[in-house]
């Protein structure tokens, strides 16, 4: 199973505002659900009936957007793992941001979702360009650290540590689970507690 992320692209959909926290994510009326299934169609909800249809998320030219651009410290407050599971059941498969709260970064890496770090002035430039251009191409390369959309080219941040565990597939425990089933089936038949079934 390879789950390497490298690079994401695809359009982007721009969200301005610092602070956005993951109450505001995901109101916690929705946090009975069993599974994640479903999160994204209530992503932002109290925001989105406020703005009555004119949120990004609502907007027809931002829908199937697949690069959220946002400004500083997103995914701040509760620790709730809801907000970036929304946010990727909507179909979001990386974020551009100032910054990140640490805990819903780290959240995010657990889903596959790079959040990757960029200055002020990067954020403003993309947040315009997608929004003069709904339809433009935006493009986070982890290889090779930048941001790119149409002729503008961005620095990238992120730690060495979750940047190789995109690059190499490390953040998927479940696919290097699966990967290892044999090693880990002679492990366990060596352990007198364990018992196998046979599938």
């Amino acid at each position: 199973m390879v789950s390497e992320i490298k690079t994401v692209a695809g359009r982007a959909v721009p969200l301005v505002g610092n602070d956005i926290d993951t109450d505001r994510i995901i109101p916690a009326r929705f946090l009975k659900c069993v599974t994640f299934d479903g999160l994204g169609e209530h992503v932002f909800a109290d925001d989105r009936q406020q703005l009555g249809g004119s949120h990004p998320f609502d907007q027809s030219q931002y829908q199937g957007a697949k690069v959220l651009v946002v400004n500083r410290n997103f995914g701040c407050g509760s620790s709730r793992e809801h907000a970036p599971q929304a946010i990727a059941k909507w179909g979001i498969t990386a974020i551009v941001g100032e910054s990140f709260a640490e805990i819903f970064f780290g959240n995010c890496v657990a889903l596959g979702v790079p959040c990757v770090k960029v200055d002020s002035e990067t954020a403003l430039a993309l947040q315009k360009r997608v929004t003069a251009d709904p339809q433009v191409s935006v493009s986070v390369d982890l290889e090779h650290m930048q941001v790119n959309c149409g002729d503008f080219v961005g620095t990238i941040a992120m730690g060495d540590g979750p940047r190789q565990m995109f690059v190499t597939g490390k953040w998927d425990a479940t696919g290097q689970l699966v990967a290892q089933e044999s090693a880990t089936r002679a492990t366990a038949a060596k352990l007198p507690y364990i018992t196998w079934a046979q599938a």
